[in-house]
């Protein structure tokens, strides 16, 4: 793994009907339906739709034999019409149902902690060694006799692990870890091996963008301990939708395509399907950017592990720095507005020169250093590398220093050792900002430098998308690297800076390290789904949106819950037609609720834990 210099990982080639993944062919976009499969008119208007949306391939749910059987329909219908998108079809719990599929469609998705397994139940049980071992041999029966279809069918397989449902007998060792989910995958891909099938496409995704970013480097990691290189599928599970859903995706997404690791997206949005192909696009061209870049050049330290969940330690400057949160900065210079959202109110403001007449009383403002600076309170100065000579000579509580990784001489690097109230603000014009930023942190840790740094990422974009995917790739990768104690976010567009500031917020919660709102984990949808989750996650969030420490939960069925919501504080899961069942974590509470109760059914659990706060109090 190269920290700095972009490139894409080597793997083997898969082919998936006219399709070839791997790391010598472009990243491939999918996504899936969420028809009923049994509906084949449905299915194939949606499967049309999704294709003129750009997609390179389509996965279908198929929950059981008729469904599968269903695929042939579907499938002939799009060839009828001229497509020849490949098809894939996700299997959970039904060997059976898998080979029907594999006959039928170019490739097949299972999950390895339903597969053959036992079911998770979050029973505790503990497995003997004999047990364990019994429990591969059984996966050996059932997955033998599917890749020998997929053999025949020239059908490739997508082992795709769910963090929130791995098996129990995967639990009982390994625990709810990344380690368990490479575990769970690399039993399977032993067994491939071994019987020299290869046309394997892999998947560890999860909700929580930390863990799953681990958890796909170790996997990496192991394979390539063992001879391994297969292409790798990425996506964050129950992304949620809109705003939340793109930042929370390109945090998770963006930070392994920035190492040059994946071969096909799928941004898991809860909108339509069609709605998440331009997205997926957009940030997939946008990290392909930086191939070719001019070489950064800089030394890893060698005690930092890509694995590891550990933040970079530093010492706090005023509320910056050591146990703090990280903290969000505003930079107002360009426009002088001062209007803040009560729900994403920035910890300084950036206003250049001067303090405008309309400053905000209250809030704390950066501004740039002059000669004859006199302190006062919430009045902070920013030097640059030309004027940092003068920090010295300055009384601020707090002194602000603007720097690039060219600029980190042993000259600048000495200063920063022996200052003890000063907050760099990491900027970058490199066309591989997070290869340069990435550089310059590891710079410090070489050099024990434990000074607290601000990641500044400058941006021109008009549309709030743009951004939220950009952003979230570039921020969020180094902050799931562990660095940055704040990050200030400029755009030159003509996006509201007070929605930019939301955005800022939105990066730090989806990297999980710092919780400013309620946050809604909702599965994209799918043709097992039980009830109208667009509406759905509409009401809940307008029930639950201003309780700001909570994760809810909102799942289309019980596949997806309670194992997926696994991050989730309250699940609302979709049971039977109709019916709802309410969770506290992953413990039932609640069963078969009319789908019209279920909302205040919810708000009443949270009262009972003590965790409901009303609108007008919070």
């Amino acid at each position: 793994m190269d920290f700095f210099n972009y490139h894409r990982r080597s793997t083997v080639d898969v082919p998936v009907g006219n399709l070839i993944l791997g790391g010598n062919h472009r990243i491939a976009i999918q996504t899936m339906t969420n028809t009923s499969t049994l509906d084949t008119e449905a299915s194939v208007a949606q499967c049309e739709r999704i294709v003129a949306a750009g997609a390179d391939l389509i996965r279908l749910t198929a929950q059981g034999v008729r469904e599968a059987e269903n695929l042939r329909n579907i499938k002939c219908e799009l060839r009828k019409k001229g497509y020849t998108i490949p098809l894939s079809a996700d299997i959970h719990f039904n060997p059976k149902a898998a080979e029907t599929a594999a006959k039928i469609v170019e490739k097949v998705r299972i999950n390895p902690g339903n597969f053959a397994d036992r079911q998770k139940a979050f029973s505790g049980k503990e497995y003997s060694e004999e047990e364990y071992a019994q429990g591969i041999e059984h996966i050996r029966t059932k997955f033998v006799s599917f890749l020998s279809v997929c053999r025949k069918y020239g059908t490739a397989i997508r082992i795709g692990v769910n963090h929130g449902s791995l098996s129990d007998r995967i639990m009982s060792r390994y625990g709810d870890t990344p380690e368990g989910m490479v575990e769970s995958c690399m039993e399977y891909l032993r067994i491939a091996v071994e019987e020299e099938f290869f046309d394997i496409v892999i998947s560890l995704k999860a909700s929580n963008t930390l863990l799953m970013t681990k958890a796909v480097r170790l996997l990496i990691e192991r394979m390539n301990s063992e001879g391994m290189h297969f292409p790798l599928h990425l996506g964050v599970t129950e992304a949620g939708a809109g705003e939340d859903g793109r930042i929370k995706s390109a945090v998770g997404i963006g930070a392994l395509l920035s190492d040059g690791i994946g071969d096909t997206v799928r941004v898991s949005l809860s909108e339509d399907p069609e709605y998440e192909i331009p997205v997926a696009r957009k940030l997939v061209h946008y990290i392909a950017q930086r191939s070719g870049h001019k070489p950064i050049d800089a030394k890893p330290y060698e005690g930092f592990s890509p694995f590891s969940i550990e933040r970079r330690k530093s010492y706090a400057v005023g509320n910056i720095g050591g146990d703090f949160v990280p903290i969000v900065v505003s930079d107002r210079s360009r426009t002088g507005d001062m209007g803040i959202r009560p729900d994403a109110a920035p910890d300084y403001l950036y206003v250049g020169k001067q303090l405008p007449i309309n400053f905000p009383k209250g809030r704390k403002a950066i501004i740039d250093y002059r000669k004859g600076w006199k302190s006062e309170d919430d009045r902070f100065p920013l030097f640059t590398c030309e004027n940092r000579h003068e920090m010295g000579k300055c009384e601020a509580a707090v002194k602000f220093l603007k720097l690039s990784y060219p600029e980190l001489t042993p000259e600048t690097l000495e200063v920063l050792k022996s200052s003890n109230d000063v907050v760099i603000v990491l900027e970058t014009s490199h066309v591989n900002g997070v290869g340069e930023q990435r550089a310059f942190f590891h710079r410090l840790l070489r050099d024990e430098c434990r000074i607290p740094v601000i990641i500044c990422r400058e941006y021109a974009e008009d549309e709030p998308e743009d951004i939220q995917i950009k952003a979230g790739a570039d921020l969020g990768t180094l902050l799931l690297d562990g660095f940055g104690d704040g990050i200030m976010l400029s755009n030159k567009g003509k996006i509201d800076v007070s929605d930019t500031d939301a955005y800022a917020f939105g990066i730090l919660q989806a990297a999980r390290v710092r919780m400013s709102k309620a946050e809604f984990i909702s599965c994209p949808g799918c043709g097992r789904t039980l009830f109208d989750l667009q509406e759905t996650v509409a009401l809940v969030k307008q029930a639950l949106s201003h309780l700001k420490n909570l994760k809810i939960a909102v799942m289309g069925c019980i596949v997806n819950g309670p194992g997926e919501m696994a991050d989730a504080d309250y699940g609302y899961v979709g049971s039977e037609r109709g019916k709802i069942s309410l969770y506290k974590k992953q413990q039932l509470v609640e069963k078969n609720i009319p789908a019209d109760q279920a909302v205040e059914r919810l708000i009443r659990l949270l009262k009972e834990n003590g965790d409901w706060v009303e609108p007008d109090e919070n």
